[in-house]
């Protein structure tokens, strides 16, 4: 954490306003190294361990001589601090990641003519701002998709419409209360969620954006958090824990990702997902290459490799996620399909508001808005029942 926190500070984002563009590193792909090392979230990088239908990673091996080697990273805040310590190629980071990472020098530039598929690359990502900055692309779009609040069917025969099942107590409609049988995320960019809610339900405030909080609206969701402090069992960070918090805690509703949602129905719980009418924080992940990585030749391949193969099409299937490569779901490289892609959200780019690092200076009125070390700070405090 703290390291992540050291990322943010001043001297560091003078990165993003430096008056020369940065330059790749890498012009030019030379014989592999034998191995990539990959920080990801939980089940992006499947090799048919988890099921066997599932492996995107042992073709790869097998064609480019490059192990793949994986550490899975359950937040934002633990791929910046594994990054920032070094000893991995790439990392598939979220945007509240991304740009910690550029601005603390721990990624370098990406030379998009060394990866022949950076056309088929959706259009609306090519250039997306948690990747791109002063027209300098330092990574290679990988998945997108919604944070979709996840609840049991046998307590809510329908599906519910509203986020504030996991905010405000309330009976549900088993008859019992929700406290103490329902989650929220455990990392600092969860304040977004309660910022999200407070638009729909206290216009007065005035949030335009989840990311983007003055004072007073930082304060106000920091309120709601403290409320939701009295309901949650756990705040959850492992997917495995929660989804057994799902079937064996009494847990019937959380935030989560569609990851859990598929595999616990894959093995018939009773569990759904839906997007409620306030609407759905989300992530758009980046592979991106560490400036010191030991192996570039093999995190090139690597990242070719992820646009022009199985993974895009069969990744969204696995994960409930949506491409990079619009193609990905009708041109049968994989499982996905057209169906599969409009299921996952695929039409919904423009109602998600994606994570994004929160910094000081931001568009509200007068350029001043709360700054990501607090969220920080203050999320822990809130956990710990301050």
């Amino acid at each position: 954490m703290n390291s992540s926190l050291r990322l943010m500070g001043t001297t560091t984002l003078a990165v993003l306003t430096g008056l020369a563009p940065a330059l790749a590193q890498v012009t030019a792909i030379g014989a592999p190294e034998g191995q990539v090392n990959i920080v990801a979230w939980p089940g992006y990088i499947e090799r048919g361990e988890t099921m066997k239908e599932f492996d995107w990673v042992t073709k790869f091996e097998e064609s480019s001589g490059c192990k793949v080697n994986v550490k899975t990273a359950n937040t934002s805040d633990e791929m910046v601090a594994l990054m920032n310590e070094g000893g991995f190629d790439l990392v598939t980071a979220s945007g509240d990641a991304s740009l910690r990472l550029v601005a603390g020098d721990r990624v370098q530039p990406i030379n998009i003519d060394l990866i022949p598929s950076w056309s088929t690359v959706d259009d609306r990502l090519k250039n997306a701002p948690w990747h791109t900055v002063k027209g300098v692309h330092y990574g290679v779009p990988y998945m997108w998709g919604p944070n979709v609040l996840m609840y049991n069917t046998n307590v809510f025969p329908e599906p519910p419409t509203s986020w504030n099942v996991v905010f405000e107590e309330m009976t549900l409609p088993d008859g019992k209360s929700n406290k103490g049988r329902v989650q929220a995320y455990d990392g600092p960019i969860h304040v977004a969620d309660a910022a999200q809610y407070l638009m729909f339900h206290r216009p007065e405030l005035g949030i335009t954006s989840p990311y983007e909080l003055n004072e007073d609206q930082y304060k106000a969701a920091l309120d709601l958090l403290r409320q939701q402090r009295n309901l949650v069992s756990r705040y959850w960070h492992d997917a495995f824990i929660q989804m057994d918090d799902f079937k064996n805690e009494g847990v019937v509703a959380s935030g989560s990702w569609p990851f859990q949602v598929n595999l616990l129905k894959s093995e018939g719980q009773p569990v759904a997902s839906v997007i409620p009418q306030e609407g759905a924080t989300g992530w758009a992940d980046t592979t991106m290459m560490h400036v010191n990585a030991a192996n570039p030749n093999c995190a090139y391949l690597w990242m070719e490799h992820t646009l022009s193969s199985n993974l895009q099409s069969d990744l969204a299937v696995w994960f409930g996620a949506n491409p990079s490569v619009p193609a990905a779901c009708t041109d049968g490289r994989g499982m996905a399909t057209a169906e599969t892609c409009t299921a996952n959200g695929m039409d919904d780019f423009e109602k998600i508001r994606f994570w994004t690092t929160p910094v000081s200076n931001c568009s509200q009125g007068d350029g001043a808005c709360v700054p990501y070390y607090r969220w920080v700070s203050d999320y822990i405090g809130v956990i710990g029942g301050r």
